[in-house]
């Protein structure tokens, strides 16, 4: 095994000594691989978890890349030694995303109609070539110039440009039948409830989605499964969408996973799905928290087919509510209610708006200790599968620090 990741040297080390230099490296903000090589010589931790030895940073870089499926596995045994310990009960769980960028520049990214233009360029300028190339007189050739040289390099230009192209519009395929099945679920909605109520639906109905790429649709040279998104602050960055889902009390994280989608309304049902791949031996979990962009009938359902208890925000709530809205009596509970209808009156409780206040305090303080204490805001891996492991190197890495925080001295 260890000589699938052994570096450039001779010597080949335990797999235990560099998982826990990276472990130790990530649950103290030290995540490249040169500063985990330099940290081996200079700190007097580091030097005691490596047993004083000191991989190249190459060795740690190639095992990293290598075996992040198997330390992603790693990530349950945790959790069970942390539910051993007593320090963790599933319970109440918060759910949030966050935007950490890809390892690319927004400014790698080429627009499906910059890539037509360029494309132009350069058939135009293989013309030109060309057309010299088969002059007799050869007078109007620059000195230094190799036609055969400049060909080829635009040759090679506009396959990978024909090449991004075409994943755009592969893309666009994809977005199309996702929108077109979305579409048509809102109109059946509306179509049914002027069923039931015999009134035609207020407001226009829904547009159609546009078939094909559009000249915005963007594909970025650098990584290619990342995506402009939206981040905090404004503006717009190459990024991937962490998603976490934390325990209450401990702020242990149980599920982790990176996606593209810009928004978090996709993201409940696939984390459903992991909670319900979690060991017995965990536990049940009971409440699942999450803010206004999560919220939709489907996830409500969702959640209740899981046996989980949704409390998702449907709306922006004002910052300073009036008194007389504070102090409010509640209202009665529907007869019969709906999912949404169920989770809507709970909200208005004593008991659920106390419950659902803990959201900002479970998932939040962990993304912020994850990307403003320890600094990362930054994969160093590049594609979505090894972003996942990345992501559940850093969020086990929080667990294990977490543990020592709470476990008694």
């Amino acid at each position: 095994m260890s000589e699938s990741y052994r570096g450039s040297g001779s010597a080949s080390y335990h797999p235990s000594v560099l998982l826990g230099i990276m472990v130790y490296g990530y649950a103290t903000g030290v995540f490249s691989s040169r500063k985990l090589e330099r940290a081996t010589y200079d700190s007097v931790a580091f030097r005691f978890i490596a047993a004083n030895e000191h991989p190249d940073h190459d060795t740690i870089a190639t095992f990293r890349r290598r075996f992040l499926k198997q330390i992603e596995g790693l990530f349950v045994e945790v959790l069970l030694l942390a539910r051993e310990m007593g320090l963790l009960k599933l319970g109440t769980l918060g759910l949030d995303g966050t935007k950490i960028h890809a390892n690319a520049s927004r400014h790698s990214a080429l627009s499906y109609e910059h890539a037509g233009k360029i494309e132009a360029q350069l058939r135009a300028e293989v013309a030109e070539l060309m057309a010299k190339a088969e002059a007799a007189d050869k007078a109007d050739i620059p000195d230094g110039m190799s036609i055969p040289d400049e060909l080829a390099r635009r040759e090679d230009r506009l396959q990978k440009i024909a090449q991004a192209r075409a994943k755009i519009e592969a893309r666009s395929k994809e977005r199309f039948a996702r929108e077109q099945a979305e579409h048509e679920a809102k109109l059946a909605a509306r179509e049914a409830k002027a069923k039931a109520t015999g009134k035609k639906p207020g407001g226009r109905p829904p547009a159609p989605p546009v078939a094909g790429a559009v000249p915005t649709d963007q594909i970025n040279l650098t990584d290619e499964e990342s995506r402009i998104m939206p981040v905090a602050g404004g503006g717009f960055e190459q990024c991937y969408n962490a998603q976490a889902l934390v325990a209450e009390g401990s702020l242990l994280v149980i599920v982790s996973d990176v996606v593209q989608a810009p928004n978090d309304k996709q993201q409940i049902e696939p984390m459903l799905g992991k909670i319900a791949d979690l060991p017995a031996e965990l536990g049940q979990a009971e409440t699942l928290l999450a803010g206004t962009g999560y919220f939709s009938a489907g996830n409500v359902e969702a959640c209740q087919a899981a046996g989980i208890a949704p409390l998702i925000a449907m709306g922006r709530q004002p910052h300073h509510p009036p008194l007389a809205e504070r102090f409010a009596d509640t209202p009665p509970a529907p007869e019969n209610p709906t999912p949404v209808e169920a989770m809507a009156h709970r909200l208005t409780t004593p008991e659920g708006r106390k419950l659902y206040a803990l959201r900002k305090q479970i998932p939040e303080p962990v993304f912020g200790i994850i990307k403003s204490a320890l600094g990362f805001r930054q994969f160093l891996l590049r594609g979505l599968d090894k972003a996942r492991g990345e992501w559940s190197l850093v969020t086990m890495a929080w667990n294990i620090k977490r543990m020592f925080t709470l476990s008694p001295a």
